[in-house]
This record gives C-alpha cells, structure tokens and sequence, in this order.
C-alpha cells in the first residue's frame, strides 16, 4: 500500500478508465437522489409552513455526513479488515483518517476483479450513500424537531450506526460473506469465505433497514406533531413530490448498477432488475389503494416507486427480471398497507420512512433469500440462504435501533428535540430559518385579502391544535 497522500502518477496504464468513468458518474447520480431528488420528495409531502425546514434537513445531511465521511467515516467502514480492524465490527477510524494512505488501484473488501479504479472514486461513490442513509430518516420527524438537533444527531448517528453496519456488511465484518462472520459461524465456511453468504447488493440493511429502524425509533422518542391524527397534514405540492420521486428513480441506477463498480453484464441486469421492480410495486400500492380506498392517488405512485427501489436495492444483481417483478408487486402492496398501521399504533412517522423504507428494505432482503436465481427457496436451493437473510436483517434492525435510541434520548436530555409547540402551530420555516416559501398567500392574508389555501390549512391546524 502506498503510504502517500494520492499516489496516482504511475497507475495510468493499469487503470480501466470505462470503469472508474462509470463509478463517478454512478457516485453524481446518487449524490442526486439527496438534493435535489429526496429534497423535493419530502418537502412536497410536508405543509407548506415546513417544506423548507423539510428540504434543510436534506442539505443538512449532505454538509455534515460529507465532511465527517472525509474524517473517518471511510476508514471506520473499509479503513481496515479482519483482523485488523475492531471486532468485525468497525474499521480502524485512524488508518485512513482524512483519506491518507489512498490505494492508487482500488483491489479489497470483497471487490477482486474490479480492483482498476482509483480508491478516490470508491470513497466517493459510498460518501454518497452515508449521505442519502441520513437524509432518509428526517422524514421520520418532519415538522416538529430542532434544526441544530437534526444536525448533532446527523453526525452522531452516521459514526455510531451507519459506518458499523457499512463495515459489517460490505467491509467483510460480521454481517459478511467473510470467514469470521456470522454466516459463517453458523453455515461454515472455507478458506473462500462463507459457504452461504449473505446477499446486500446495494445497501438493503446497511441504508433502508438501517435508516428505516432509526425512523421509528426517533419518531417514538420525539413524539407527535400538535393535532396528529385531529387535523389534516396532507402534502401541499404533489406535483414536486412526483417531480422528487422520478429524480430519486432516475438516481437510483446510479445506487445500484453503480455497486457493480463496473459497466458490465450484471450491471445491465441490475439496471433491468431496478427498473420493473419499481414498475410492479408502483402497480402493486396502486391496487391496494383501489381496492382499500377507491382511488388510486398521484401520492401513491410516486410512494410506490420508492418502495419498489427500497425493495429491489439489497437484491438487484442475485433475481431474475421475473423474480424483480413479483419482489416490487409484493412491495409495493405491503409498503402500501404499512403505512397505514402509524395510525393504529399511535406513532407519527410523518413521511412513512417506517412503512416504506424499514417494511419494503426487510422484504427486499428477506426476499433475496427467497427469489435469487442461486441460493433461493423458490429455486429449490434450500431455505439456507433465507436464514441467512433473516438473520442479517434483524442484526441490523437491533443494532440501529439501540444505537438510535442511545443517542436520541441522549439529544433529548441536553439539546432537546421539540421545538415549541406555538412555534410548531405557527410553521417551523419561520422560527428555524427565518424563511416562508411562499411569500405570496402570507402577504395577501395579512393585508386582509384572501389566503392561499395553504394559509387557511394552517389556520385550521391552529384552531384543532388549541381545540
């Protein structure tokens, strides 16, 4: 390993520049699926007195994952292997701290046979999915939390939750294919590895169990907006939240073909993989709506496109085009049903990051094990691989949701989550940012003209609130 900063002068002839092209391009698209794409997709979904503090938590996300994935993050998750890193737990947080002793042909982690990209594209490329991982979980708490909050707890979480299950996933810790994982312990191995290991082709726990899990125990620990339940709190553009949901599906390629890390065969599977599951879960929310509702809703399209692309991310280069199709119709039906049960339970996951991201991730990674054309149930291979799957999953449901709520009740104590609740009636743009985005329905109604129909929401909402 070269032990200077960017040791690129001499790797000219051996790079594959085909390859390392296609992971920065990969790494862009990805890095838009945050902002604008996830931006535009939450702050539509959100009243129009929050979309900015909603679109903020995005960006928040992006400035602060950023700079701490330089620090350490990437060490912490591919700085170092077993036995060298700590417990197969996390990476050696020092031994590329600041991104020193860069490889300059990337060959590690598992990535045999693409190691012909500068490790500065690979750094890249995942920087972007601890950002995204993020972002995901303020969907959880729109409306009601602490900027300066969001903003600690971002860098908090991401060192403490995400950059562990990045490296028990993908930098062959415990949650890897690798000889001294748990797969391994419990189905053997060989000097190879795992005699059955685990399938997370692009972030299936590591990003959306992960950041599902931290939803739901963040929304428990924050609590409910004034009048849940009481009063409307429906989108306020849903045009911006379709526009949102096509730039999330058009980044997404990048998320997953992307992982191959390189513009080869399994590459176009996955991109065919990634496109008709979304197609079939779409289709799927949009029946259920039907059939429970009598409408199928603009709202739940674009919701049905995220749970496909939640679903089929862990499993896109192990299924057939087929076996896509019947992972995204199951998806998007049950995704469709789970948001639903907040309702029922009494918490207030307020952008369904719970019922999209923690129910459809669970089964894109359980349904691995089921429907890979190698390995799965449904292909007569035994239900090995099913375990393994489950087994996976549910280590990554229990340790983001202890580490979340370690740290959310910790934030309670000292910063405190809530913002005032007057302050919450009256819109959180104002009092956080000292912004509206519409300026125009707030000028009329103070005038005394007529207000936008989204003025007179937030009257409504203040007058249940005070009911």
């Amino acid at each position: 390993m070269s032990t200077t900063l960017f040791p690129f002068a001499d790797a000219a002839e051996t790079l594959d520049y085909a390859s390392t092209g296609f992971l920065i391009l990969c790494a862009s698209l990805v890095l838009l699926m945050t902002t604008p794409g996830l931006a535009l997709f939450y702050g539509g979904l959100t009243r129009s007195k929050s979309v900015l503090n909603m679109m903020m938590m995005s960006f928040g996300s992006m400035g602060v994952v950023g700079i701490v994935y330089v620090l350490w993050g990437y060490s912490m998750s591919f700085g170092s292997a077993p036995p060298d890193d700590i417990l197969g737990i996390i990476g050696d947080p020092f031994a590329k701290f600041g991104l020193h002793n860069m490889e300059d042909i990337f060959n590690g982690f598992g990535y045999d046979g693409y190691g012909n990209v500068p490790e500065l594209a690979f750094v890249g490329f995942q920087l972007t999915f601890a950002v995204i991982t993020v972002a995901l979980i303020s969907g959880a708490v729109a409306d009601r939390v602490k900027f300066s909050t969001w903003m600690v707890f971002s860098a908090l979480w991401v060192t403490f939750s995400y950059f562990p299950i990045a490296h028990m996933v993908w930098g062959n810790g415990l949650l890897s294919g690798a000889e001294t994982s748990l797969s391994s312990l419990v189905f053997g191995s060989t000097e190879d590895g795992a005699n059955v290991a685990p399938i997370d082709f692009a972030g299936g726990t590591v990003v959306h169990i992960n950041a599902g899990m931290a939803g739901l125990v963040l929304a428990l620990v924050v609590g409910m907006r004034v009048g849940f339940g009481k009063v409307p709190m429906r989108p306020h553009n849903v045009p911006v939240v379709m526009i949102g949901a096509g730039l999330l599906w058009f980044g997404w390629f990048g998320f997953n073909a992307g992982s191959e890390l390189a513009p080869d065969g399994t590459a176009a599977l996955v991109w065919v993989n990634t496109t008709v599951a979304t197609c079939a879960a779409m289709v799927g929310w949009l029946i259920l709506e039907k059939l429970r509702d009598g409408h199928p809703t603009s709202v739940g399209a674009a919701s049905g496109v995220v749970a496909g692309l939640v679903a089929i991310t862990p499993a896109c280069g192990n299924l057939s085009p087929i076996g896509s199709i019947i992972l995204g119709l199951v998806a998007g039906a049950l995704s469709a049903y789970a948001v639903g049960l907040k309702y029922r339970f009494g918490y207030d996951d307020s952008l369904d990051v719970v019922g999209v991201h923690l129910v459809a991730g669970l089964w894109g990674t359980i349904g691995a094990g089921l429907l890979a054309t190698e390995g799965g149930l449904f292909y007569g291979d035994g239900i090995d691989q099913t375990v393994v799957q489950i087994l996976i999953a549910l280590s990554s449901v229990v340790v983001s949701g202890v580490v979340t709520l370690v740290i959310a009740l910790i934030l309670k104590a000292t910063m405190g989550w809530r913002i005032p609740e007057d302050v919450e009636v009256a819109g959180i743009d104002q009092a956080e940012h000292a912004e509206s985005a519409y300026e125009l329905g707030t000028r009329a109604g103070r005038l005394g003209g007529p207000t936008s129909s989204s003025a007179r929401e937030e009257n409504h909402d203040l007058e249940g609130a005070q009911r």
